[in-house]
């Protein structure tokens, strides 16, 4: 239950904050272009046609070099010409080298980026403030064993640590039907599942739930001394009951803001493995970026549009959490950048 102060912080620091209603806005139309995908796409992101292939966005023009054969004297002669190739309405931010929309697939790959941003984040965060918060409460040797782990799962680099774990169970994606087409709200021609990748959503989790051990043990070793804490244990009350009852609810403020930064900072690794192959999901917006990077020379608009779209999701979160900090925890303002 949030306190009518922090929410009276919360409205005073928005209304202040001119990046923060940008955050807010910016998220708001990436959420809302990812739950109605398949209403406000153009075509169906799956869709080839080779026809249409490398068409440019509106206001940009583009050549090609077609090669043609002719006959000349009697013989065959190879004849290579630059062809411009026309935009159109149809396709406003074009068309990769297999002639699909691009717009169309750079809203249902927010889908993907989101879903594993959100689901990632939202398991590294059970599991790593349930092992901070029981380290940070009994201290002692369950501490220095925890935190033994959680220094060693640092070592690792996060990217290299993902692939590693990827490469030993593999891919393994899970297929959601789509309620808008399966209610038959979208059209038909949509895709009727979404593709969840269910290993790299697990991946993730595993990568950074030691940021949230870390953030919910230092909170836990000082609420613990804390006299209300005290009074609660003197009064019979169970360890389980005292660490939810006052230990978490006290120790949410850091970890809620950091929850909002690791979000972007999941985004930004999931579009990394979907750009070297580990995803296993192809309407994902690293996945078009690895598609179009043979083309930047020629039709640098497949991988830019994925890759403008990747900023504005990971600007925009940070933007929030930044106004979640500034707002839950005033007395950092000024001292330093984010966390």
């Amino acid at each position: 239950m949030i306190s009518p102060r922090t929410l009276r912080n919360l409205r005073s620091e928005l209304s202040r904050s001119l990046l923060a209603k940008l955050g807010i806005a910016i998220l708001a139309v990436i959420l809302f272009t990812a739950l109605f995908a398949p209403l406000l796409a153009p075509h169906d992101p799956t869709n080839q046609n080779l026809d249409n292939a490398n068409i440019p966005p509106l206001g940009f023009t583009a050549t090609e070099n077609q090669t043609s054969s002719e006959m000349v004297d009697g013989e065959v002669q190879i004849v290579e010409e630059e062809v411009v190739v026309n935009t159109t309405t149809a396709h406003p931010l074009g068309t990769d080298s297999l002639g699909r929309d691009v717009l169309s697939r750079t809203m249902f790959g927010a889908r993907t980026s989101l879903l594993v941003g959100l689901l990632g984040t939202s398991i590294a965060v059970v599991l790593g403030v349930t092992v901070g918060i029981t380290a940070g409460y009994y201290g002692g040797r369950i501490d220095d064993a925890l935190m033994r782990f959680a220094d060693v799962m640092l070592a690792f680099p996060s990217l290299v640590l993902a692939i590693a774990l990827i490469g030993l169970w593999g891919q393994a994606s899970l297929r959601i039907p789509d309620p808008l087409v399966a209610f038959g709200i979208a059209s038909a021609e949509m895709p009727e599942t979404i593709v969840l990748p269910g290993t790299v959503i697990v991946v993730v989790a595993l990568v950074n739930w030691v940021w949230f051990a870390r953030v919910a043990r230092g909170e836990a070793l000082s609420v613990r001394d804390q006299e209300y804490v005290k009074a609660a244990r003197s009064m019979g009350g169970s360890d389980l009951h005292v660490i939810l009852r006052h230990v978490l609810p006290n120790s949410l403020t850091p970890i809620l803001v950091l929850a909002t930064i690791q979000i972007a900072a999941i985004i930004l690794l999931e579009s990394s493995l979907s750009f070297l192959g580990f995803s296993g999901a192809q309407l994902s917006w690293g996945f078009d970026i690895a598609q179009g990077r043979q083309y930047l020379s020629s039709s640098w608009w497949i991988a830019t549009v994925p890759g403008l779209a990747i900023v504005a999701a990971v600007v925009g979160i940070n933007l929030i959490g930044d106004w979640l900090r500034d707002a839950l925890d005033p007395g950092i303002e000024g001292q330093g950048g984010a966390p």
